[in-house]
């Protein structure tokens, strides 16, 4: 049965079975938004889902792999089918390539001995796979009102932080693929922004921070909520909001 409406907000998150994505599902879900949680396991994404319609929200899985152009074609034919419309993309699945560790601890990531294979595998999520789904869903943003698209970067991405010697990366081991495919995200960011800023579709980056997920070993300082606050402020902005932009919560990153 369709459930397509004039007036109701649906917001696609990928990634949103935990972390930052998770919380921001939580947060537009709170705002009163139809929240789709893209992951890509089913069990995990339904498990997610259901934990938001416990406390209220207006929740649902999809099955989305985005480095699977297949699924991410499916994932946009099922929301059509059943919303007709799309008034949110947030681009929040990414990988660091060294797995489940501090970046302290990325030993893997330094760019004279780093594995070509894992930088590929990187770049096909980090990069790849946001322009898949991104162009699988499109169509459906066309159809917004006020349609949004927020890409989940880092400070790391910042070309200016991070070739400052006197800088809070110096401290950190170089990354030669996680690094670098969030500082293309900033790219394809301003090019999607410029093609799309003549249709109202805003698009920018967003760093959320040092957050406390997986990706890092719980190293991070900040809650997933705290880190997610930002990403639910570009999601939600004015027509007159900003586009071609990087964010944090403290304002605008250099690039």
């Amino acid at each position: 049965m369709s459930e397509q409406t004039t007036h109701q907000k649906i917001a696609l998150i990928t990634g949103a079975n935990k972390g930052i994505g998770r919380a921001a599902a939580e947060q537009l879900a709170a705002l009163g938004m139809t929240v789709l949680i893209g992951a890509r396991d089913p069990r995990r994404g339904e498990e997610a889902a259901a934990a938001l319609r416990a406390t209220g929200g207006d929740a649902h899985a999809l099955t989305l792999d985005v480095t699977d152009q297949a699924t991410a074609r499916t994932a946009a034919k099922q929301v059509e089918e059943r919303f007709g419309h799309l008034d949110v993309l947030i681009n929040n699945a990414g990988i660091t390539g060294s797995g489940q560790v501090s970046p302290a601890d990325a030993y893997d990531q330094i760019p004279s001995s780093v594995d070509l294979d894992m930088v590929r595998a990187v770049f096909e999520t980090n990069v790849f796979g946001v322009i898949a789904v991104t162009n699988a869903m499109l169509p459906l943003l066309r159809r917004s009102p006020a349609p949004r698209i927020v890409n989940v970067s880092s400070h790391a991405a910042s070309l200016t932080l991070t070739s400052d010697p006197d800088g809070p990366f110096t401290a950190l081991l170089p990354s030669a693929a996680y690094t670098p495919s969030k500082t293309a995200l900033s790219a394809l960011t301003v090019q999607y922004a410029n093609e799309l800023r003549k249709d109202g579709i805003l698009v920018n980056a967003v760093a959320p921070g040092f957050v406390d997920t997986d990706s890092n070993n719980h190293s991070g300082h900040l809650t997933p909520a705290q880190g997610a606050a930002v990403v639910v402020r570009l999601a939600t902005l004015g027509s007159d909001g900003p586009t071609a932009g990087f964010f944090s919560e403290d304002g605008s990153v250099p690039w």
